[in-house]
């Protein structure tokens, strides 16, 4: 196997000559409030040398209520090495919790920390925790980060195991895309480890530190493609097996046994998922192979994104319901009402059954006339009900002799029953930018419903707006129908879709939606949605409209973010 990459192991190769082993790096200096940063760096590192060898630089004296640009509130230092410092702080403009670095404007690094911390800056992905500023002021540099409460660690979360396999492939399917995006844009993270991966109480995955962690402690890789593909592939290593796929112990999690190298996670722990494990070793191994197969290793975050989509989709798994307990006679039903339970002990007598009802001669007398009037008011009741049937039938023959039959009986005024209309052409509406799936719109009435048409992500919503008015398709219905309702499934849950229907003169409409006739709206959070027609008119055109999606996780077509899919549409006239 090819060498690695040290910034995968966190291995601060910072003079050129010597590396430290990393072991548990604690750090929460990038938004998380759980536990307190503890770095790797020795104690002898932090006296005598900065991390590319030089002299080591005192950090400024500050102290807990100091303030920098009469704005941020210096609240509690979490991390203090090699002449720089992490604090969590206050915005007391905006009155929310902050991280901040800070180091001397002479330090060595300096100027490579405030354009690292710019370009992350200006990536603006909300998969990343954002730099809110970057400044050199007073003889100080201090980069402010946002500061994520609610985030956890994957450090904390493996703690307490492996995680399960639909956490694990949502994990390494948002990182890898986050990291392709940010490569792509020209971003690298070189220190992407357990403490560098948060997730939310969402469920969203957040990466911390791009660039910025790198440039505080002086690392660097000519290939960082490679280092941080490596990465990501030890991350998934350690959420699989809850090992570190190195010999070293590292971040609570202990390492490989010596001498046996780097085996696959399904042989390290039973019932890991085979793809999730297979993947793994091809981000990890240069050579990319497995015991059972032999599959080109993945150096790139974006080669990774796309050994993903070719994986069969993990799903969530089914919510588990509890056994609700047997059900418990009330004392009431049970006959104990309103006596006193009984003692443990204590022999309960046993009641004398009551005795016979009615045996005197009065008794039998009144047996006989209740008798007799029952059989009397059964004659009675009898004789009227017969007497009522007869009456009918003669009203019955009257009606069907004034009956006319010019056209059947007029007297019913029944709706008619909503009838299927057959879709016979379909095509995507763009109003402004590039097209959702153009090609698959077919799909949303082939009755299958494995099969739909999809949108792009998107960052912002449910409101599409203003990066799109909506999304859509027109379907033509062969000739003018009189809809009275839509009905669609939807591939995403979550809060909310929206969709309109709008009647329009053609499947490429020449007027825009404010040219059209709305026919109805309907908004949902589940995975179904019928939309009813609000007023009654016949077009041949319809326009399914859609103006807010849910935010849904990664798959293989997008990663997670604001996006719906149709998968069936209905039309009854």
């Amino acid at each position: 196997m090819a060498e690695r990459s040290t910034a995968a192991v966190d291995v601060a190769d910072n003079s050129g000559e010597q590396s430290l082993t990393a072991q548990a790096d604690q750090s929460t200096a990038d938004g998380v409030a759980q536990n307190r940063e503890r770095d790797t760096d020795s104690d002898e590192a932090q006296e005598s040398a900065g991390a590319d060898g030089s002299a080591k630089i005192s950090p400024p004296e500050l102290h807990s209520g100091h303030k920098l640009a009469k704005r941020y509130r210096l609240e509690e230092c979490v991390t203090r090495l090699d002449g720089f410092s992490s604090w969590r702080a206050v915005d007391e403009k905006l009155r929310r919790a902050v991280g901040v670095h800070i180091l001397p404007a002479d330090h060595a690094r300096a100027r490579s920390v405030l354009a690292a911390a710019r370009s992350s800056a200006l990536l603006g992905d909300p998969r990343f925790v954002q730099v809110l500023d970057a400044v050199e002021e007073n003889d100080v540099v201090y980069v402010v980060h946002e500061w994520l409460p609610d985030a956890t660690e994957l450090t904390t979360l493996l703690a307490a195991g492996p995680l399960e396999v639909y956490d694990a492939y949502q994990m390494v399917s948002q990182v890898s895309a986050a990291m392709a995006a940010a490569h792509r844009e020209g971003l690298a993270h070189l220190r992407l480890n357990p403490n560098a991966v948060l997730r939310t109480s969402t469920g969203q995955w957040r990466i911390r530190g791009l660039a910025v962690n790198a440039a505080l402690r002086g690392i660097s890789s000519d290939t960082p493609q490679r280092t941080d593909t490596e990465s990501i592939g030890a991350l998934l290593y350690a959420a699989l097996t809850q090992r570190w796929p190195y010999e070293s112990d590292a971040y609570g999690m202990s390492g490989l046994p010596k001498d046996i190298g780097l085996i696959p996670p399904d042989q390290v722990r039973a019932g890991v998922h085979r793809g999730l494990s297979e993947l793994a070793m091809r981000a990890l191994a240069n050579d990319g192979a497995t015991a059972s197969r032999h599959e080109s290793a993945c150096t790139t975050p974006e080669e990774l994104v796309k050994a993903i989509g070719e994986m069969p989709r993990i799903r969530p798994p089914e919510p588990a319901f509890t056994t609700p307990p047997d059900y418990q006679r009330t004392t009431y039903q049970q006959g104990t009402y309103g006596r006193p339970a009984p003692h443990p002990g204590v022999t309960q007598p046993v009641p004398s059954p009551p005795p016979p009802p009615l045996q005197s001669r009065t008794g039998k007398a009144l047996k006989w006339a209740v008798s007799a009037l029952l059989i009397a008011a059964l004659g009675l009741g009898s004789w009227q009900l017969a007497d009522a049937l007869l009456e009918q039938d003669k009203q019955s023959d009257d009606t069907n002799q004034t009956q006319t039959t010019d056209g059947g009986d007029k007297s019913t005024d029944k709706p008619k029953p909503a009838k299927p209309i057959s879709v016979q052409g379909s095509q995507e509406y763009v109003v402004t930018g590039e097209a959702q799936a153009p090609e698959d719109v077919a799909k949303t009435y082939d009755g299958d419903n494995s099969t739909y048409w999809r949108t792009k992500k998107y960052n912002d919503g449910p409101i599409l707006a203003p990066y799109k008015p909506g999304v859509g398709i027109v379907y033509d219905l062969g000739s003018p129908q009189e809809l009275s309702t839509a009905s669609m499934g939807l591939r995403y849950a979550g809060d909310h879709t929206t969709v309109h229907l709008y009647a329009t003169d053609s499947l490429s409409p020449s007027t825009g939606i404010e040219g059209m006739k709305e026919i109805g709206t309907a908004t949902t959070s589940g995975t179904s949605l019928t939309v009813k027609a609000a007023k009654s008119l016949k077009t041949q055109y319809v326009l399914v409209w859609i103006t807010a999606a849910p935010y849904a996780p990664s798959d293989g077509y997008s990663t997670a973010g604001y996006k719906q899919a149709i998968t069936e549409v209905t039309f009854k006239g």
